[in-house]
């Protein structure tokens, strides 16, 4: 800035037309003046941008070299984990595709498995069924042989109710009043001799 303003200002004040002169455009005789300010312009300028450059490189070496090692760090910290994470997608893929293979044969076993479980509970139902059915065919017979005995003795009771009053009718007709009386004598007797 300096230097644009040391060789800038004279430059510039050089180039502005005076009052009451005539542009340097215009005149054919100040043709050189206008390529010479331009170049002494140019200078500046560059002399100016030298020495802006050189500020800049000078106040920002250290921030600019700190940022550069941190984001070196940075990248080659990334580049470490984008390597760990493409050994483990790869391991990953690898279990993946070993699981894959394994998957037909895994299935072939489960539904061999499924065939042998469906045939053991078959069987299982069945002697379950088996036994039941035995148990209550064993049931029935004992209900059965049950039924049998009551009607047996009810049976036998009848007929010896229907025998009782077939003896007591006959005995009521065949025996009169007088063997009536000496029935009952007899049993008189009978108990009188027990009882001594």
């Amino acid at each position: 800035m300096l230097a644009l303003w040391i060789v800038g200002v004279p430059a510039v004040m050089g180039a502005q037309p005076q009052p009451g002169r005539q542009p340097a455009a215009s005149t054919a005789l100040h043709t050189e003046e206008p390529y010479q300010d331009s170049l002494v312009n140019v200078i500046a300028r560059l002399v100016n941008f030298a020495i802006l450059a050189c500020a800049l490189v000078y106040l920002l070496r250290s921030p600019l070299a700190g940022y550069l090692a941190d984001r070196g760090a940075q990248i080659r910290g990334d580049l470490v984990n984008a390597a760990e994470m493409r050994q483990a997608a790869a391991a990953q893929i690898e279990e993946i595709d070993r699981k894959m293979k394994a998957l037909p044969g895994e299935l072939e076993a489960l539904r061999a498995q499924g065939v042998q479980e469906i045939a053991a509970e078959e069987a299982r139902i069945q002697a379950a069924a088996a036994a039941e059915s035995d148990r209550l065919l064993e049931q029935a017979r004992r209900d059965i042989a049950l039924q049998v005995k009551v009607a047996e003795r009810e049976l036998v009771s009848h007929a010896a109710d229907l025998a009782v009053g077939v003896a007591t009718e006959r005995i009521k007709q065949a025996i009169t009043d007088e063997d009536g009386q000496r029935l009952v004598d007899r049993y008189v007797d009978q108990l009188g001799s027990a009882t001594r």
